[in-house]
């Protein structure tokens, strides 16, 4: 049976339905299979307008262009009713027996387990083994936590389990990290009966993007970010067009953006457009993970030992490439592989399988920079190129460039990872026996005492949208000074396309690359060590510039 998408629609009095009604509508346009009807709001069980507001439940059923789930979430768990249990359950007892009842009725496991006589009067609204008469309407019994994880969570789904009553089980809580949802895909996996499983939160998108390749019911997508009715919700779209969710199956590989933060990546718009465009049974998800090498090394062992997850490869990004050059490294519980390139530069931006089935590690980062930089550039031996930024990102090319023979310069606001970075280069043995420039190092203010340069590359994040540092990049107040020159300037920064830095250098007359050229570049190399499959990089660029431009709208 195929997962259901479900958009959550809340009706906030009885004057609100047509509008909700509309929404449902629009849901079905967008591609929902189901809409749940949330009417806490709306139901107050004010014996002055009690009937009129049943009245406006049972409206929505009848005039729904989806399947209802119909929901009156109690203020316990996250809902807005705050009346007496009785009244709600007048509500549902009148929904399931109505001419017009709701596909589904949700009702939470403590509500249900309070009383025998509560329960008795739910069985007459529901459709189960022993009921007498012919009804429609099945009964979810669900549980959420806003918080945490329930300690009893097994308990929980157990509980649902001894009610016959009950069609489908749903849990939903908020995950503390992304290991959660590895427990939610075992949920699945053990289910006795339909199963809803989510995580709620950040961490918890895989679990509702996953719900088809683990068989659940059905997962949530909400119309519009200002509809979710849970943290982390995606939209119908994102969730359709992003995550390409009605391609998933049980056999789907799984494949990751791993960084802190994440949310402003366009790596899934590409590479699930890339799957596609391939025919590669993938799917691409921003996986979160807290700076510290604690959390990353927990993850990601978990990630790549949790077989049901298919996990077959990632891009590393800020600030975990240092961490996964380690991991590989220390990890003895597997066979690593890792490219030259990595161990040379101390940075790993990608993880794949290679065809030997080992884990394996690289740094695309170095191709995304170089080949760019030799189109516009020619030759690279015996230009002189300032890096600005000492961190993973700057110390990979910063390598790549000091073994194609450039005259490097490093550039970064603090002095002791900047003078560490410049002799990390020049304590590495020459590449292919061939002398290279001895690098060196130089305070942000003091950059053009250095010049003439061919080329400065921002490497760090400064410049990108949302990281509150949009206009703190030092190098801005050097491009004036630069104008009329023959020197090219590289932002790695891709989120916007057009930075500060290149909007500056454009005012000035200079030639630009943008970070988005870079982004597609080493994607490329990543795409092809996962998949095998080449993709044409006009067709990653169109991707990037679609999705850079849609996020600006």
């Amino acid at each position: 049976m195929p997962t259901f998408i479900c958009t959550p629609i809340t009706a906030e009095s009885a004057e609100d339905v047509d509008r909700a009604l509309g929404d449902a509508q629009v849901a079905k346009d967008l591609g929902a299979d189901l809409v749940e009807f949330r009417v806490d709001p709306l139901f107050t069980a004010d014996p002055a307008t009690i009937e009129s507001e049943i009245a406006a439940c049972i409206d929505l059923c009848k005039r729904s262009p989806l399947p209802v789930i119909m929901t009156c979430r109690s203020a316990e768990e996250g809902g807005s009713y705050e009346g007496d249990d009785s009244s709600r359950i007048s509500l549902y007892e009148a929904l399931g027996t109505s001419d017009y009842p709701p596909r589904y009725l949700d009702l939470e496991l403590a509500t249900y387990k309070r009383s025998a006589n509560l329960r008795q009067k739910v069985h007459l609204a529901v459709d189960h083994p022993n009921q007498l008469r012919d009804l429609s309407t099945s009964l979810i019994l669900s549980a959420h936590d806003f918080e945490k994880r329930p300690a009893n969570l097994y308990q929980i789904v157990s509980d649902m389990l001894d009610s016959e009553a009950c069609a489908i089980n749903k849990v939903a809580f908020r995950a503390r990290s992304l290991r959660d949802n590895i427990e939610i895909a075992d949920l699945l996996a053990e289910r006795a009966r339909p199963t809803i499983a989510l995580g709620m939160g950040e961490f918890g998108l895989p679990s509702r993007v996953l719900a088809p390749k683990f068989n659940a019911f059905l997962t949530f997508a909400s119309l519009r970010d200002s509809a979710a009715t849970a943290p982390g919700q995606p939209t119908i779209a994102e969730l359709i067009d992003r995550y390409r969710f009605r391609s998933i199956t049980p056999s789907t590989k799984v494949y990751a953006v791993a960084g802190w933060p994440v949310h402003h990546s366009i790596s899934p718009d590409i590479h699930n457009a890339a799957f596609e465009q391939a025919n590669h049974d993938g799917v691409y998800l921003p996986f979160p993970i807290p700076s510290e090498w604690e959390h990353f090394k927990a993850t990601m062992l978990a990630i790549m030992d949790a077989e049901h997850l298919d996990f077959s490869g990632a891009s590393i990004t800020i600030p975990h490439k240092e961490h996964m050059l380690k991991l590989a490294t220390e990890d003895t519980t597997r066979s690593w592989h890792i490219e030259p390139i990595a161990v040379r530069t101390g940075v790993a931006n990608t993880l794949y399988r290679n065809d030997a089935g080992e884990w394996s590690i690289t740094n695309t980062d170095v191709e995304g920079a170089i080949r760019p930089l030799q189109s516009e550039l020619g030759e690279l031996r015996g230009r002189k190129i300032a890096v600005f930024g000492a961190g993973g990102a700057a110390q990979g090319i910063a390598i790549g460039l000091a073994d194609s023979g450039v005259e490097l310069v490093i550039c970064n606001r603090s002095v002791k990872r900047g003078e560490e970075l410049v002799q990390k280069i020049n304590s590495l043995d020459p590449l292919n026996g061939l002398a290279t420039p001895a690098a060196k190092y130089v305070q942000p203010e003091n950059l053009l005492s250095d010049a003439p340069f061919d080329a400065i590359i921002n490497c760090t994040p400064l410049g990108m949208a949302g990281s509150g540092l949009e206009d703190q990049n030092p190098l801005q107040r050097h491009i004036s000074a630069l104008a009329g020159s023959d020197i090219l300037v590289f932002d790695t920064v891709y989120t916007p396309r057009e930075t500060p830095l290149i909007r500056s250098a454009c005012d000035a007359g200079l030639r630009t690359i943008v970070g988005e050229t870079m982004f597609t570049t080493q994607a490329l190399g990543q795409f092809e060590r996962w998949t095998g499959k080449p993709v044409p990089q006009a067709f990653l660029q169109k991707t990037a510039s679609q999705a850079l431009e849609a996020r600006r709208q």
